[in-house]
């Protein structure tokens, strides 16, 4: 091939990286960078937009020039979700900062929701809660607190989008407004039966259809790039979806039985649908992606803190200036040092918790402590949790009458951590098998445009994706673990008493 390289970008929440991957699916080349988080209230998390940007151009250009630009034939862009951000029409300048998919500052809105009784209805048009995550109380949370916001929405002038819509904007010289089905379906503002904007939840939410993208498939050519210092014009744009699902793509192209848990800064926990099903209330039922030729749905549950609450338990102990290396040794050892946490959990519902309980009053707690409790008793706890929460997740999707469990399929930094994978597995009963590919999400997005390219069917790109490295469980240890579970439960219970007193 004249030119075999799809470019991914895969731009999260704590890091922005882009790869390069040829046509049998492997990574040739890659360049990341650190993003920063801003907390300047407590429940509020923003991120600048403009360094959003700069950072993702910065590995862009890396990439392509370590691979050759001749070589690239197409972008993918993989992103962080629910994530919203407002900007002028005329130049893009953005409105504010980011508002980050983790930010609760719009919970007094979706108070006043609840109180109204809109949950049902929300919930059987669009397939998610009533909560801040979502980025339709953000995008109104934005107009809200711009000057005539409302009016220059309706008027056209300023664009509200997710993260991928931003950055399509910016790589094509600001000639493309579009966002892909799966961001799209993370609003609250999408009718997961017709797939398009819903004007009940617009008139609801109070947001302008002027203001929003056109939605397009996940597989598509949503445009060239223009203008871009650096970047070469007229290098197509062929795919766009959620970091999530994603994952979910790169791990089997949404086969069913093979549940997919990415573990980041927080967790999204997805099982692969046929079809749109709501029955589980405490899940939000989503669309995965499409590809052009269909639509693939998923049953999901959100986590906000996993990666976070280790991330907020090194800052709390005073070692939040470790390097990467040293974490991952850090949380490697410090638990296979004791035998259990004696009774101690960790519950990091730092904004509040997602699924399945959705309860944005909650807060963290530690409990369970003793005179005896030390270091590895708080940094195993903080492991745990992220296993404890999965696990809540997928016992929520146990009620959903096609739901199976062969496998959970794991990806992201924290399943660097072997003596977690093992806990995951032995906690839940089943394997636990990770990908051989650090760069999944972005591997997944780039394997969608390698679809739209055309010439490949699913089982040509089944052969195109990684192995897993695999854990199985111990039965005697899950029996022995149901009782920790229940503490577990117990102490999430503590975490949401303030929401019910």
């Amino acid at each position: 091939m004249d030119k075999p390289l799809i470019v991914a970008l895969d731009e999260g929440t704590s890091n922005v990286k882009a790869v390069a991957i040829d046509a049998r699916g492997e990574v040739v080349a890659k360049a990341s960078l650190p993003l920063r988080l801003a907390t300047p209230k407590p429940g509020w998390v923003e991120q600048d937009g403009e360094a959003l940007l700069a950072a993702s151009f910065t590995v862009l250009r890396q990439v392509i020039n370590e691979a050759g630009a001749r070589h690239v034939a197409a972008l993918a862009v993989s992103n962080q979700r629910e994530t919203a951000i407002g900007w002028l029409r005329d130049g893009g300048r953005p409105l504010s900062p980011a508002l980050s998919w983790q930010c609760s500052r719009a919970a007094p809105f979706c108070e006043q929701l609840r109180r109204d009784r809109q949950n049902e209805i929300i919930r059987s048009t669009t397939g998610l809660p009533v909560a801040p995550l979502f980025s339709a109380p953000k995008m109104r949370w934005l107009l809200d607190n711009t000057p005539q916001g409302q009016a220059r929405a309706a008027r056209g002038e300023i664009c509200l989008g997710t993260i991928d819509a931003w950055l399509l904007w910016h790589l094509t010289g600001g000639e493309q407004f579009r966002c892909d089905y799966s961001n799209a379906a993370r609003t609250q503002l999408v009718n997961l039966h017709t797939l398009e904007w819903d004007d009940a939840m617009l008139a609801l939410f109070g947001i302008p259809r002027a203001a929003l993208p056109e939605i397009c498939p996940s597989a598509w050519r949503f445009g060239v790039t223009k203008g871009v210092d650096g970047i070469a014009d007229g290098i197509p744009v062929l795919a766009m979806v959620g970091d999530s699902h994603a994952a979910l793509y790169g791990h089997g192209l949404g086969r069913a039985g093979g549940i997919k848990a990415t573990y980041g800064t927080g967790t999204s926990v997805m099982a692969p649908l046929p079809t749109p099903d709501m029955r589980i209330t405490q899940l939000a039922t989503t669309l995965a992606w499409h590809d052009g030729a269909r639509a693939v749905y998923g049953l999901e549950g959100n986590i906000p803190h996993t990666g976070d609450g280790l991330a907020w338990m090194l800052q709390a102990m005073g070692h939040g200036t470790l390097d990467e290396a040293q974490r991952l040794e850090w949380f490697q050892r410090l638990p296979q040092s004791i035998a259990s946490t004696d009774g101690v959990y960790f519950v990091p519902a730092l904004t509040g918790s997602g699924a399945p309980w959705w309860d944005d009053q909650a807060r963290g707690i530690i409990c369970g402590l003793s005179r005896g409790s030390g270091p590895a008793h708080l940094v195993r706890a903080a492991l745990e949790a992220i296993a404890y929460q999965i696990a809540d997740v997928i016992e929520a999707m146990k009620a959903h009458p096609e739901f199976q469990l062969n496998t959970l399929m794991v990806d992201g930094g924290p399943t660097r951590n072997r003596w977690l994978m093992q806990f995951q597995a032995d906690l839940l009963g089943c394997p636990v098998a990770r990908s051989a590919t650090a760069e999944l999400s972005a591997l997944g997005a780039g394997l969608l445009a390698r679809k739209a390219l055309g010439g490949l069917n699913d089982d040509d790109l089944l052969a195109l994706l990684p192995d897993h490295e695999t854990w199985q469980p111990d039965m005697a240890r899950h029996a022995r673990l149901q009782r920790d579970y229940l503490g577990w439960r117990d102490a999430v219970a503590r975490a949401h008493w303030k929401a019910s007193h």
